[in-house]
């Protein structure tokens, strides 16, 4: 299967969302979203679902998220009906610190769709056919704004998009299943660190808060991030630089204590090994 790079499903810029009813009858090529989020809902049917290279069934009533960066495609599908949800991930900022913290959120939204791109992850969602039926009638209304398209429609899609994630991580809590405690533990130092990345945090600080050791916590966000904890904070800092820069006149020294950095030149150093180029330069092309 040949790689497919779709980039947007949406012509408007200031709303990067679209939401679908969406069947295949045939396999379809193996593809990335690239700027997107996938959220799939199976409505009906079954088929393999190929994630990288690995294979997996899926079947009614599974709901899982692909990343952007993560490639997948459909095999065999026999009678399958799904629903699509292509958001950009900031929409998921829009959740609140309670959920947030939600152990079935941060597997469902954050940690499961991050670990799946780099390994073999087979876990999901599994709705009761109650659950499906509550989650087919969000997802009908919000079809129906996004096709109406009425006065304050991406507002209501914002927030029935919101009450979807509530419900579905409602979902994922009460599943009974296995879950990995390192998946738990890191789920909570990721709560914590995106609650708390603006204030002075400590790799120690992060490592109690999830109750493991600062050498388990370093070993399990490599294995599931591919990076570190410092460097997941610091890449959360410079995306909220970056929003400042665009949307605000704050001066430079401002936006670095803003954002958590001690002076204006470590965050200048920080910004241009990130970005390749400094935050006046960045600023001067919004």
């Amino acid at each position: 299967m040949n790689n497919v790079y779709l980039h947007w499903f949406t012509t408007d810029e200031h709303f990067p969302f679209f939401i679908q009813y969406g069947g295949h009858e045939e396999d379809t090529s193996l593809h990335k979203h690239i700027d997107f989020s996938e959220l799939v809902i199976v409505m009906n049917g079954n088929a393999t679902h190929i994630v990288n290279n690995e294979a997996s069934f899926i079947k009614k009533g599974n709901v899982f998220v692909i990343n952007g960066s993560t490639s997948h495609a459909y095999k065999d599908p026999c009678d399958l009906k799904i629903c699509n949800i292509m958001y950009h991930p900031e929409m998921l900022h829009a959740a609140g610190p309670d959920l947030r913290t939600s152990t079935g959120f941060q597997a469902l939204f954050i940690l499961e769709p991050f670990y799946r791109q780099i390994h073999d992850y087979k876990s999901k969602l599994n709705l009761s056919m109650v659950g499906l039926d509550v989650v087919s009638s969000l997802i009908s209304g919000m079809i129906e704004e996004y096709h109406n398209k009425h006065q304050g429609y991406q507002t209501m899609l914002t927030s029935r998009f919101m009450e979807l994630a509530v419900y579905l991580s409602r979902q994922y809590d009460s599943q009974e299943k296995s879950i990995d405690p390192s998946l738990m533990h890191l789920a909570n130092a990721v709560s914590y660190i995106e609650d708390h990345y603006l204030e002075p945090v400590t790799l120690e600080e992060i490592a109690a808060k999830s109750e493991i050791s600062v050498r388990h916590l370093n070993r399990i966000f490599k294995a599931y991030y591919q990076t570190t904890p410092i460097a997941y904070l610091q890449r959360l800092r410079l995306e909220r630089a970056c929003t400042l820069l665009r949307q605000t006149n704050l001066s430079i020294t401002d936006i670095s204590y803003e954002c958590g950095f001690n002076d204006s030149n470590y965050l200048a150093r920080q910004f241009k090994k990130k970005y390749g180029m400094t935050p006046k330069s960045f600023r001067t092309q919004r």
